[in-house]
């Protein structure tokens, strides 16, 4: 985290200060460029075979320094700019219970990076191909992932913790994106909005996030949103041609994005069309934000069009031809992603209120991610439909989501006023025989019950409307990280082909082949004889079977299989086989 800062506060204060200071949201970009800047030099080393330990840690320590050199500079900048900001209300009662509810929201986050490695994506890829590159100290291709073509920008943060720790440490290098965000969020409700919009936001955000794993969608998210706080300081920057280096920044960190997960494609027609809107010059704005763009991803999307043909392998099968999978993988993927299609998270469905709300008048800010989102949820309902795959948007949406809260609050809280004031105004109508005298008096009841409610007619009155107080805002339950032991296998040459259990390949010796995709897929497999998968496996040179309980007593039970498997090891049901002599082709 410090290493970040300073690496990314050194560039970021190379560059004239945007229009809007906030020391805390400048703060949250320079760690975010920071990220991004060790992710371009862990790529740039592994690339030429160099990325070893001794080189990470003397990256580390350099950030280190430069954070240091930079720090009083920075605090004197702090107070400078908290003496020139002005003078703030106090919290009223709803901003504060907001800021409690964030707090709490915020403890299982703490704890949460501390679970050993669970789940699947982070056990099937991200971490092994971490764990690999950490190991070799370059970027290959490891054909017995799912994944081995896809773009693993984030993954190299993962790599380097590798280098340094144990496996858990990745959980915080994905919990320090999750951080960063959260503080933008709340930075930005306050710079656009007001605190209570600010709590809310990050409390949704803070509570929709995944903290317990490696995988890379909070960093994906962390730089979809750098890119476009970046390209606001842009639209805010006067004249714009002066603000071409956020145009810049903001072209780097969706690269980073991009280079993270293919997903993070989606948003650059949006950003085409906001930078057309206000600015045409091509040489002057496209073209260096181009070419900041393609710093952090070229490499990964021109390997793949060099060594496949398809720089969007697997995904662009279709239009470039299959490589690694057949067209019935693809059929299957896609049917895998519409099998887990579901609503997201109720907290941000509110987002759909936010036109209603004063900010939407009164802040473009509030407007043009209230246009991000909509565009988010559009494309995400057109394509997939998997919760997953909106999480880029996650931040913004969130935020947004705050803003239709209190939206939908006000007008509850309007609703329970409207309510309450009319018995007060039928009962200062009153009886009219016999009271006329004490409803007409000024110290009568009916007087003083008139005065209650805020006027003679029993109507709220301009002064009561005044102090009407903000809705308040849901708090967010967080998911804590599920605590499990894990078995650590040494290290082997030998191939293995497991069945379909290979949620475990962090766990176990590696390369582990076998999979419902691509190359050694499961079907090849067992619809064929004991002996003629055997003598199969044989001649492509595996030696061992990792069998799941449910395939245990399929398989075994087959005519002829205890010929050509031999028992090695038995555990909770699952068996490892190893294969026979008499399997030799």
């Amino acid at each position: 985290m410090i290493a970040c800062w300073g690496a990314g506060r050194a560039v970021l204060a190379r560059l004239r200060p945007p229009s809007r200071r906030d020391a805390w949201l400048e703060a949250a970009m320079s760690a975010a460029l920071g990220v991004g800047l060790y992710i371009c030099a862990f790529q740039a080393l592994a690339i030429f075979g160099l990325f070893r330990r001794e080189a990470t840690l003397g990256l580390i320590g350099a950030g280190v320094v430069a954070a240091a050199w930079q720090w009083r500079g920075w605090r004197a900048e702090v107070r400078a700019l908290r003496a020139a900001a002005p003078a703030t209300p106090p919290w009223t009662r709803f901003e504060r219970i907001a800021a409690i509810a964030l707090a709490l929201v915020a403890l299982p986050a703490l704890v949460a990076p501390l679970a050993p490695p669970a789940a699947f994506d982070e056990l099937m890829y991200h971490l092994p191909y971490a764990r690999l590159v950490a190991q070799q100290g370059t970027l290959g291709i490891h054909d017995w992932l799912r994944y081995p073509w896809f773009p693993y920008n984030y993954n190299l943060l993962y790599a380097a913790a590798l280098q340094v720790g144990d496996d858990v440490l990745p959980h915080f290098l994905n919990a320090l994106a999750g951080a960063l965000s959260v503080l933008m969020i709340f930075r930005l409700g306050i710079l656009h909005a007001n605190r209570l919009t600010a709590c809310i936001g990050a409390a949704i955000w803070l509570g929709m996030g995944d903290y317990a794993n490696a995988l890379i969608d909070m960093g994906v998210a962390l730089f979809v949103l750098s890119a476009f706080v970046a390209l606001w300081w842009w639209r805010e920057s006067e004249p714009l041609r002066d603000g071409t280096r956020w145009l810049c920044l903001a072209a780097f960190c969706l690269g980073v994005a991009a280079g993270s997960k293919y997903q993070a494609l989606i948003f650059l027609p949006l950003v085409a069309l906001f930078v057309e809107r206000h600015q045409r010059r091509l040489l002057q704005a496209w073209a260096p934000a181009l070419l900041c763009f393609l710093i952090p991803c070229i490499y990964w999307y021109a390997r793949n069009a060099i060594m496949t043909g398809d720089p969007f392998n697997p995904i662009g099968a279709r239009v470039f031809g299959f490589t690694e999978w057949v067209p019935a993988d693809y059929v299957q993927q896609v049917a895998d992603v519409r099998d887990h299609a579901e609503m997201p998270n109720a907290l941000i469905w509110s987002v759909f209120l936010a036109p209603f709300s004063v900010w939407w008048k009164r802040s473009a800010a509030v407007r043009a991610a209230g246009w991000f989102c909509l565009y988010s949820v559009a494309v995400w309902v057109v394509t997939s439909r998997y919760p997953r795959y909106l999480m880029a948007s996650f931040p913004l949406l969130a935020m947004t989501a705050a803003v239709g809260w209190q939206v939908l609050f006000g007008w509850i809280a309007a609703g329970a006023r409207r309510l309450r004031a009319a018995p007060a105004a039928v009962a200062a109508d009153g009886p009219r025989s016999g009271a006329g005298r004490r409803r007409l008096g000024r110290g009568g009841a009916a007087g003083r019950a008139g005065r209650r409610v805020g006027g003679p007619d029993g109507h709220q009155g301009v002064d009561d409307l005044a102090h009407t107080r903000g809705a308040r805002g849901l708090p967010a339950q967080a998911r804590a990280g599920l605590w499990r032991d894990g078995l650590r296998a040494p290290q082997r040459d030998r191939p293995r082909l497991p069945d379909r259990a290979e949620r475990g390949d962090l766990l176990r010796p590696n390369p582990i082949w076998g999979d419902t995709l691509g190359r050694r897929r499961y079907r090849d497999y067992l619809l064929m004889s004991p002996g003629d998968t055997a003598r199969k496996l044989a001649a492509e040179g595996f030696t061992t079977v990792v069998m799941s309980p449910e395939m245990v007593k399929v398989l075994s039970v087959r005519p002829g299989f205890d010929q050509y498997y031999g028992l090695l090891h038995d555990q909770d049901g699952s068996r490892a086989y190893r294969l026979l002599p008499t399997t030799a082709p």
